[in-house]
């Protein structure tokens, strides 16, 4: 198999008020962390969910780790969704029952081992739990996968900064050391230090694919100040300033 993990070639996605993505091409190999950025709206959701197999392009082709996204990626691709999507009356056990049923290279143990960190029961049922247990929870069973490709969609949005640390902690020391970490947030600041390559997002294409250590060296600035830059809003136009 090719180092290859992640190849887009054109892809376009268009909803009714026009294109999320117009003829994007990436091309991601393995074994990096890599932060997929851009503002609210810049598709970073979208291809997320094309990468995991929930959403269609309109066109072009998307191949992960070789194959057209469907069952057999899937197999090999663990997401972490922006919010929620277990069902209320789930016991904690019955997340691990699913997830052991669905996902062959799950770790039932190490998952349980996270449970009882957070103070998790085997019978407590999500509706009993917080906000930020149920994400924490969630989280516990995507990183206990032994997956090639973890696909985190905004999993430090909305929580307090020391739950990020504890978010991101359990991000590093959990996924598969082999495998593709691509995090999509845009809160860089928080993430940046743990990043191999960034990928921004702008105008429904990649504006920007690159190393951190280049964009430091070349650019003499932080990712975080590079995307600042890029965003700069116009006073007088309402828009952003092109600083490519």
């Amino acid at each position: 198999m090719s180092d290859t993990l992640i190849q887009c070639t054109d892809l376009c996605k268009s909803y009714g008020a026009g294109p999320v993505l117009s003829h994007l091409n990436l091309t991601l190999g393995a074994g990096r962390i890599v932060g997929l950025l851009g503002p609210n709206g810049t598709g970073k959701t979208t291809l997320i969910k094309i990468l995991a197999g929930l959403l269609q392009p309109t066109s072009g082709q998307v191949l992960v780790d070789g194959c057209v996204p469907g069952p057999e990626s899937k197999a090999v691709v663990s997401y972490l969704p922006d919010r929620m999507y277990f069902a209320d009356w789930m016991k904690a056990k019955d997340l691990l029952d699913l997830f052991e049923d669905f996902y062959r290279d799950f770790d039932r143990e190490k998952a349980e081992r996270m449970c009882a960190s957070l103070g998790i029961t085997p019978d407590q049922r999500v509706k009993t739990m917080s906000k930020g247990t149920r994400e924490k929870m969630q989280l516990a069973l995507v990183m206990s996968r032994r997956a090639k490709l973890y696909l985190l969609d905004e999993p430090i949005a909305g929580v307090d900064p020391a739950a990020r640390d504890f978010i991101m902690n359990t991000i590093l020391t959990n996924y598969s050391s082999d495998g593709t970490l691509l995090i999509s947030t845009h809160l860089i600041g928080d993430i940046e230090r743990v990043l191999d390559e960034v990928i921004i997002l702008k105008d429904a294409d990649v504006a920007l694919h690159d190393s951190v250590d280049n964009i430091r060296q070349n650019r003499g600035m932080s990712v975080d100040a590079l995307f600042r830059e890029m965003f700069r809003m116009d006073p007088l136009e309402g828009g952003y300033f092109d600083a490519r």
